[in-house]
């Protein structure tokens, strides 16, 4: 059994290996510098930016989801972007991803956001077979402009 809750001070050490664990898979630089300034983010309730955790019956932590509004023009309403979802190599299978996702999903419909969007790696092949039985793929190709 799982328990899917927002973070608190005390779960600082269990979310920085696992946002670390992410940012090796996507083989991203991230400094502790920089995981600081997202931790203060994620405990700042005035902040966009929030996270959801996903414990073991143990209290581990396995699985974390960021995520946020955004504004949609075009359709005149509000989204939820999931910046990231990531979940400990050795809990895959314990349907962590898929309960944070669920529970993302239910914040967005308490808010009324129109959809619930995020991206992922061509080649992230087992989280996209998850994604696509909770989720539709869209055919939007991403651009960045790196400033």
């Amino acid at each position: 059994m799982l328990t899917i809750r927002p973070p608190q001070a005390t779960d600082r050490a269990a979310w920085d290996k696992l946002y670390q664990g992410y940012a090796d898979f996507y083989q991203v630089l991230q400094t502790g510098e920089m995981r600081e300034r997202v931790w203060c983010w994620l405990l700042d309730p005035a902040h966009e930016c929030q996270c959801l955790m996903a414990f073991e019956a143990s209290g581990q932590a396995i699985g974390l989801a960021h995520f946020r509004a955004f504004a949609r023009p075009l359709s005149a309403s509000t989204g939820g972007f999931l910046d990231d979802l990531f979940v400990d190599p050795q809990a895959r299978g314990s349907q962590a991803g898929t309960q944070l996702i669920a529970a993302v999903k239910a914040i967005a419909e308490q808010n009324h956001w129109s959809v619930l969007r995020w991206i992922t790696a061509d080649n992230n092949y087992r989280a996209r077979s998850a994604y696509d039985r909770v989720a539709t793929r869209t055919p939007w190709i991403t651009y960045d402009i790196k400033l």
